[in-house]
């Protein structure tokens, strides 16, 4: 395996990348939710990565984006809006080369406006969306991107995104490099699961029906074999605060969507717990599954036709209220935006002060197993997930404006998002201050 050192890591057969190219560029980039921790991160690598950028930071509170500007230079500047205000929209996006929304969640957001603006105003497009219903309505913008002659990537945050584009490269390198054919992609956890070998799966009230018998089977993390796999680990929130609490409670309310041979599986959210290990610095951690928008994206561009996701928090308290939440909140409940957000925002004091002790680290594992017997590994752990989602989303970015992005809407794993050779250099920026970075 080829690698070059970069602070004090190797990365597999990726090359230096020149300072100058990006350095020349005098675009301009609106990063809505700019005042927001993932928002504010994306600025501040931006500025890091590309100092000849011109920023515009879009939110709603005025200090908080005054002392960003402050420190991110006179290149930057901070413009007050509100996505859901259209006039306002329109005018931020007036001379602007790339939009950036980070302003989530994007479960509650039903009507992607601001794509639409980019696409109304000819404005290339980048998202950090976590959401599948979101990611799929951006899909179906793809047409009218495509005629408006405006690149734009969904999904293209730290995960789902920089955990896309690390799987497409082990496929890749699997069929290219060695002629094998992908069975199982695994995103930072191992599932162990007992195959099933019917045609079709429907999770009702916990307990998985084979369709042809009507035999019910009940679910346990034992159920299923072989799947292609997404799964992440945070300790506390990741630095992001609330952000990251309310997206997964409101993913609580819908099924997770994995596929096992080429078949579509429903299961329980927040069930069949596994214990991973994410290597060095994190160690082994429980990983739950969840409905991810990388699961349905991986699966039906990459080919592979075993896929899942699992995700997973520390300190172990968190797991726990994740479970009973799923188990005994009514799905009424959790489908009540306002109630889930009042909860969030009343544990907010606690999640900051768990954060402090449990530290804010991010760590995701990529595993993929071939027909043949052969597999492959991506690893990528950084201590705060809040800097991490930065430079994720940045590196997204410089790629659509030095041109890796065709017309249209893509996900971070297609090659008309961000073209095959364009994956080393992405993935370069996006693994800036990572302690752990491996591909083999």
């Amino acid at each position: 395996m080829q690698s070059i050192t970069l602070n004090n890591h190797n990365i597999m057969s990726t090359p230096t990348i020149s300072k100058e190219k990006p350095n020349k560029l005098v675009s301009r980039v609106l990063i809505l939710g700019g005042t927001g921790r993932v928002g504010a991160s994306t600025a501040t690598a931006l500025s890091h990565l590309c100092p000849g950028l011109q920023l515009k930071i879009g939110g709603r509170n005025r200090k908080q984006g005054a002392a960003l500007v402050s420190s991110l230079g006179e290149n930057s500047e901070f413009v007050e809006l509100d996505i859901y205000n259209q006039r306002m929209l329109k005018e931020a996006l007036e001379g602007v080369d790339v939009v950036v929304h980070a302003a989530g969640p994007f479960k509650v957001q039903d009507k992607c406006a601001v794509l639409k603006a980019a696409i109304s105003s000819k404005t290339a497009y980048v998202d950090v969306c976590d959401n599948t219903d979101y990611a799929l309505r951006a899909k179906g913008l793809h047409e009218k991107a495509i005629a408006a002659g405006i690149p734009a990537i969904t999904t293209a945050g730290i995960c789902p995104g920089v955990s896309n584009v690390m799987a497409a490269k082990l496929v890749d390198a699997a069929r290219n490099r060695d002629g094998a054919t992908p069975e199982s992609l695994r995103f930072a956890s191992h599932y162990s699961y007992r195959r099933l070998q019917k045609s079709k799966f429907v999770l009702e009230k916990g307990y998985l029906y084979v369709s042809q018998e009507r035999k019910v089977v009940p679910y346990t993390a034992s159920v299923l074999k072989y799947l292609f796999r997404f799964s992440y680990y945070v300790a506390g929130s990741g630095g992001v605060g609330p952000t990251m609490l309310l997206s997964c409670m409101y993913l609580l309310d819908e099924e997770a969507i994995a596929y096992d041979k080429g078949k579509e599986v429903k299961l329980k959210p927040y069930s069949g717990v596994l214990n991973i290990d994410f290597g060095e610095g994190i160690g082994k951690k429980d990983a739950y599954l969840l409905n991810l928008p990388e699961v349905r994206s991986a699966h039906q561009i990459l080919k592979v036709p075993t896929v899942s996701a699992r995700f997973g928090s520390d300190p172990f308290f968190w797991n726990w209220a994740m479970q009973a939440s799923a188990r005994f909140l009514p799905k009424e409940f959790l489908r009540d935006k306002n109630k889930v957000f009042r909860i969030v925002q009343s544990i907010d004091p606690l999640v900051r002060i768990v954060d402090e002790i449990s530290g804010q680290s991010l760590s995701m594992r990529v595993d993929l197993n071939c027909t043949d017997g052969k597999k492959k590994v991506g690893l990528f752990t950084h201590k705060k997930l809040s800097v991490s989602a930065g430079y994720a989303a940045a590196a997204f970015v410089l790629a659509v404006l030095e041109g890796s992005t065709k017309p249209g809407v893509w996900f971070p794993e297609e090659p008309e998002g961000i073209a095959v050779d364009a994956r080393k250099v992405l993935l370069e920026r996006a693994t800036q201050g990572t302690s752990n970075f491996v591909m083999q």
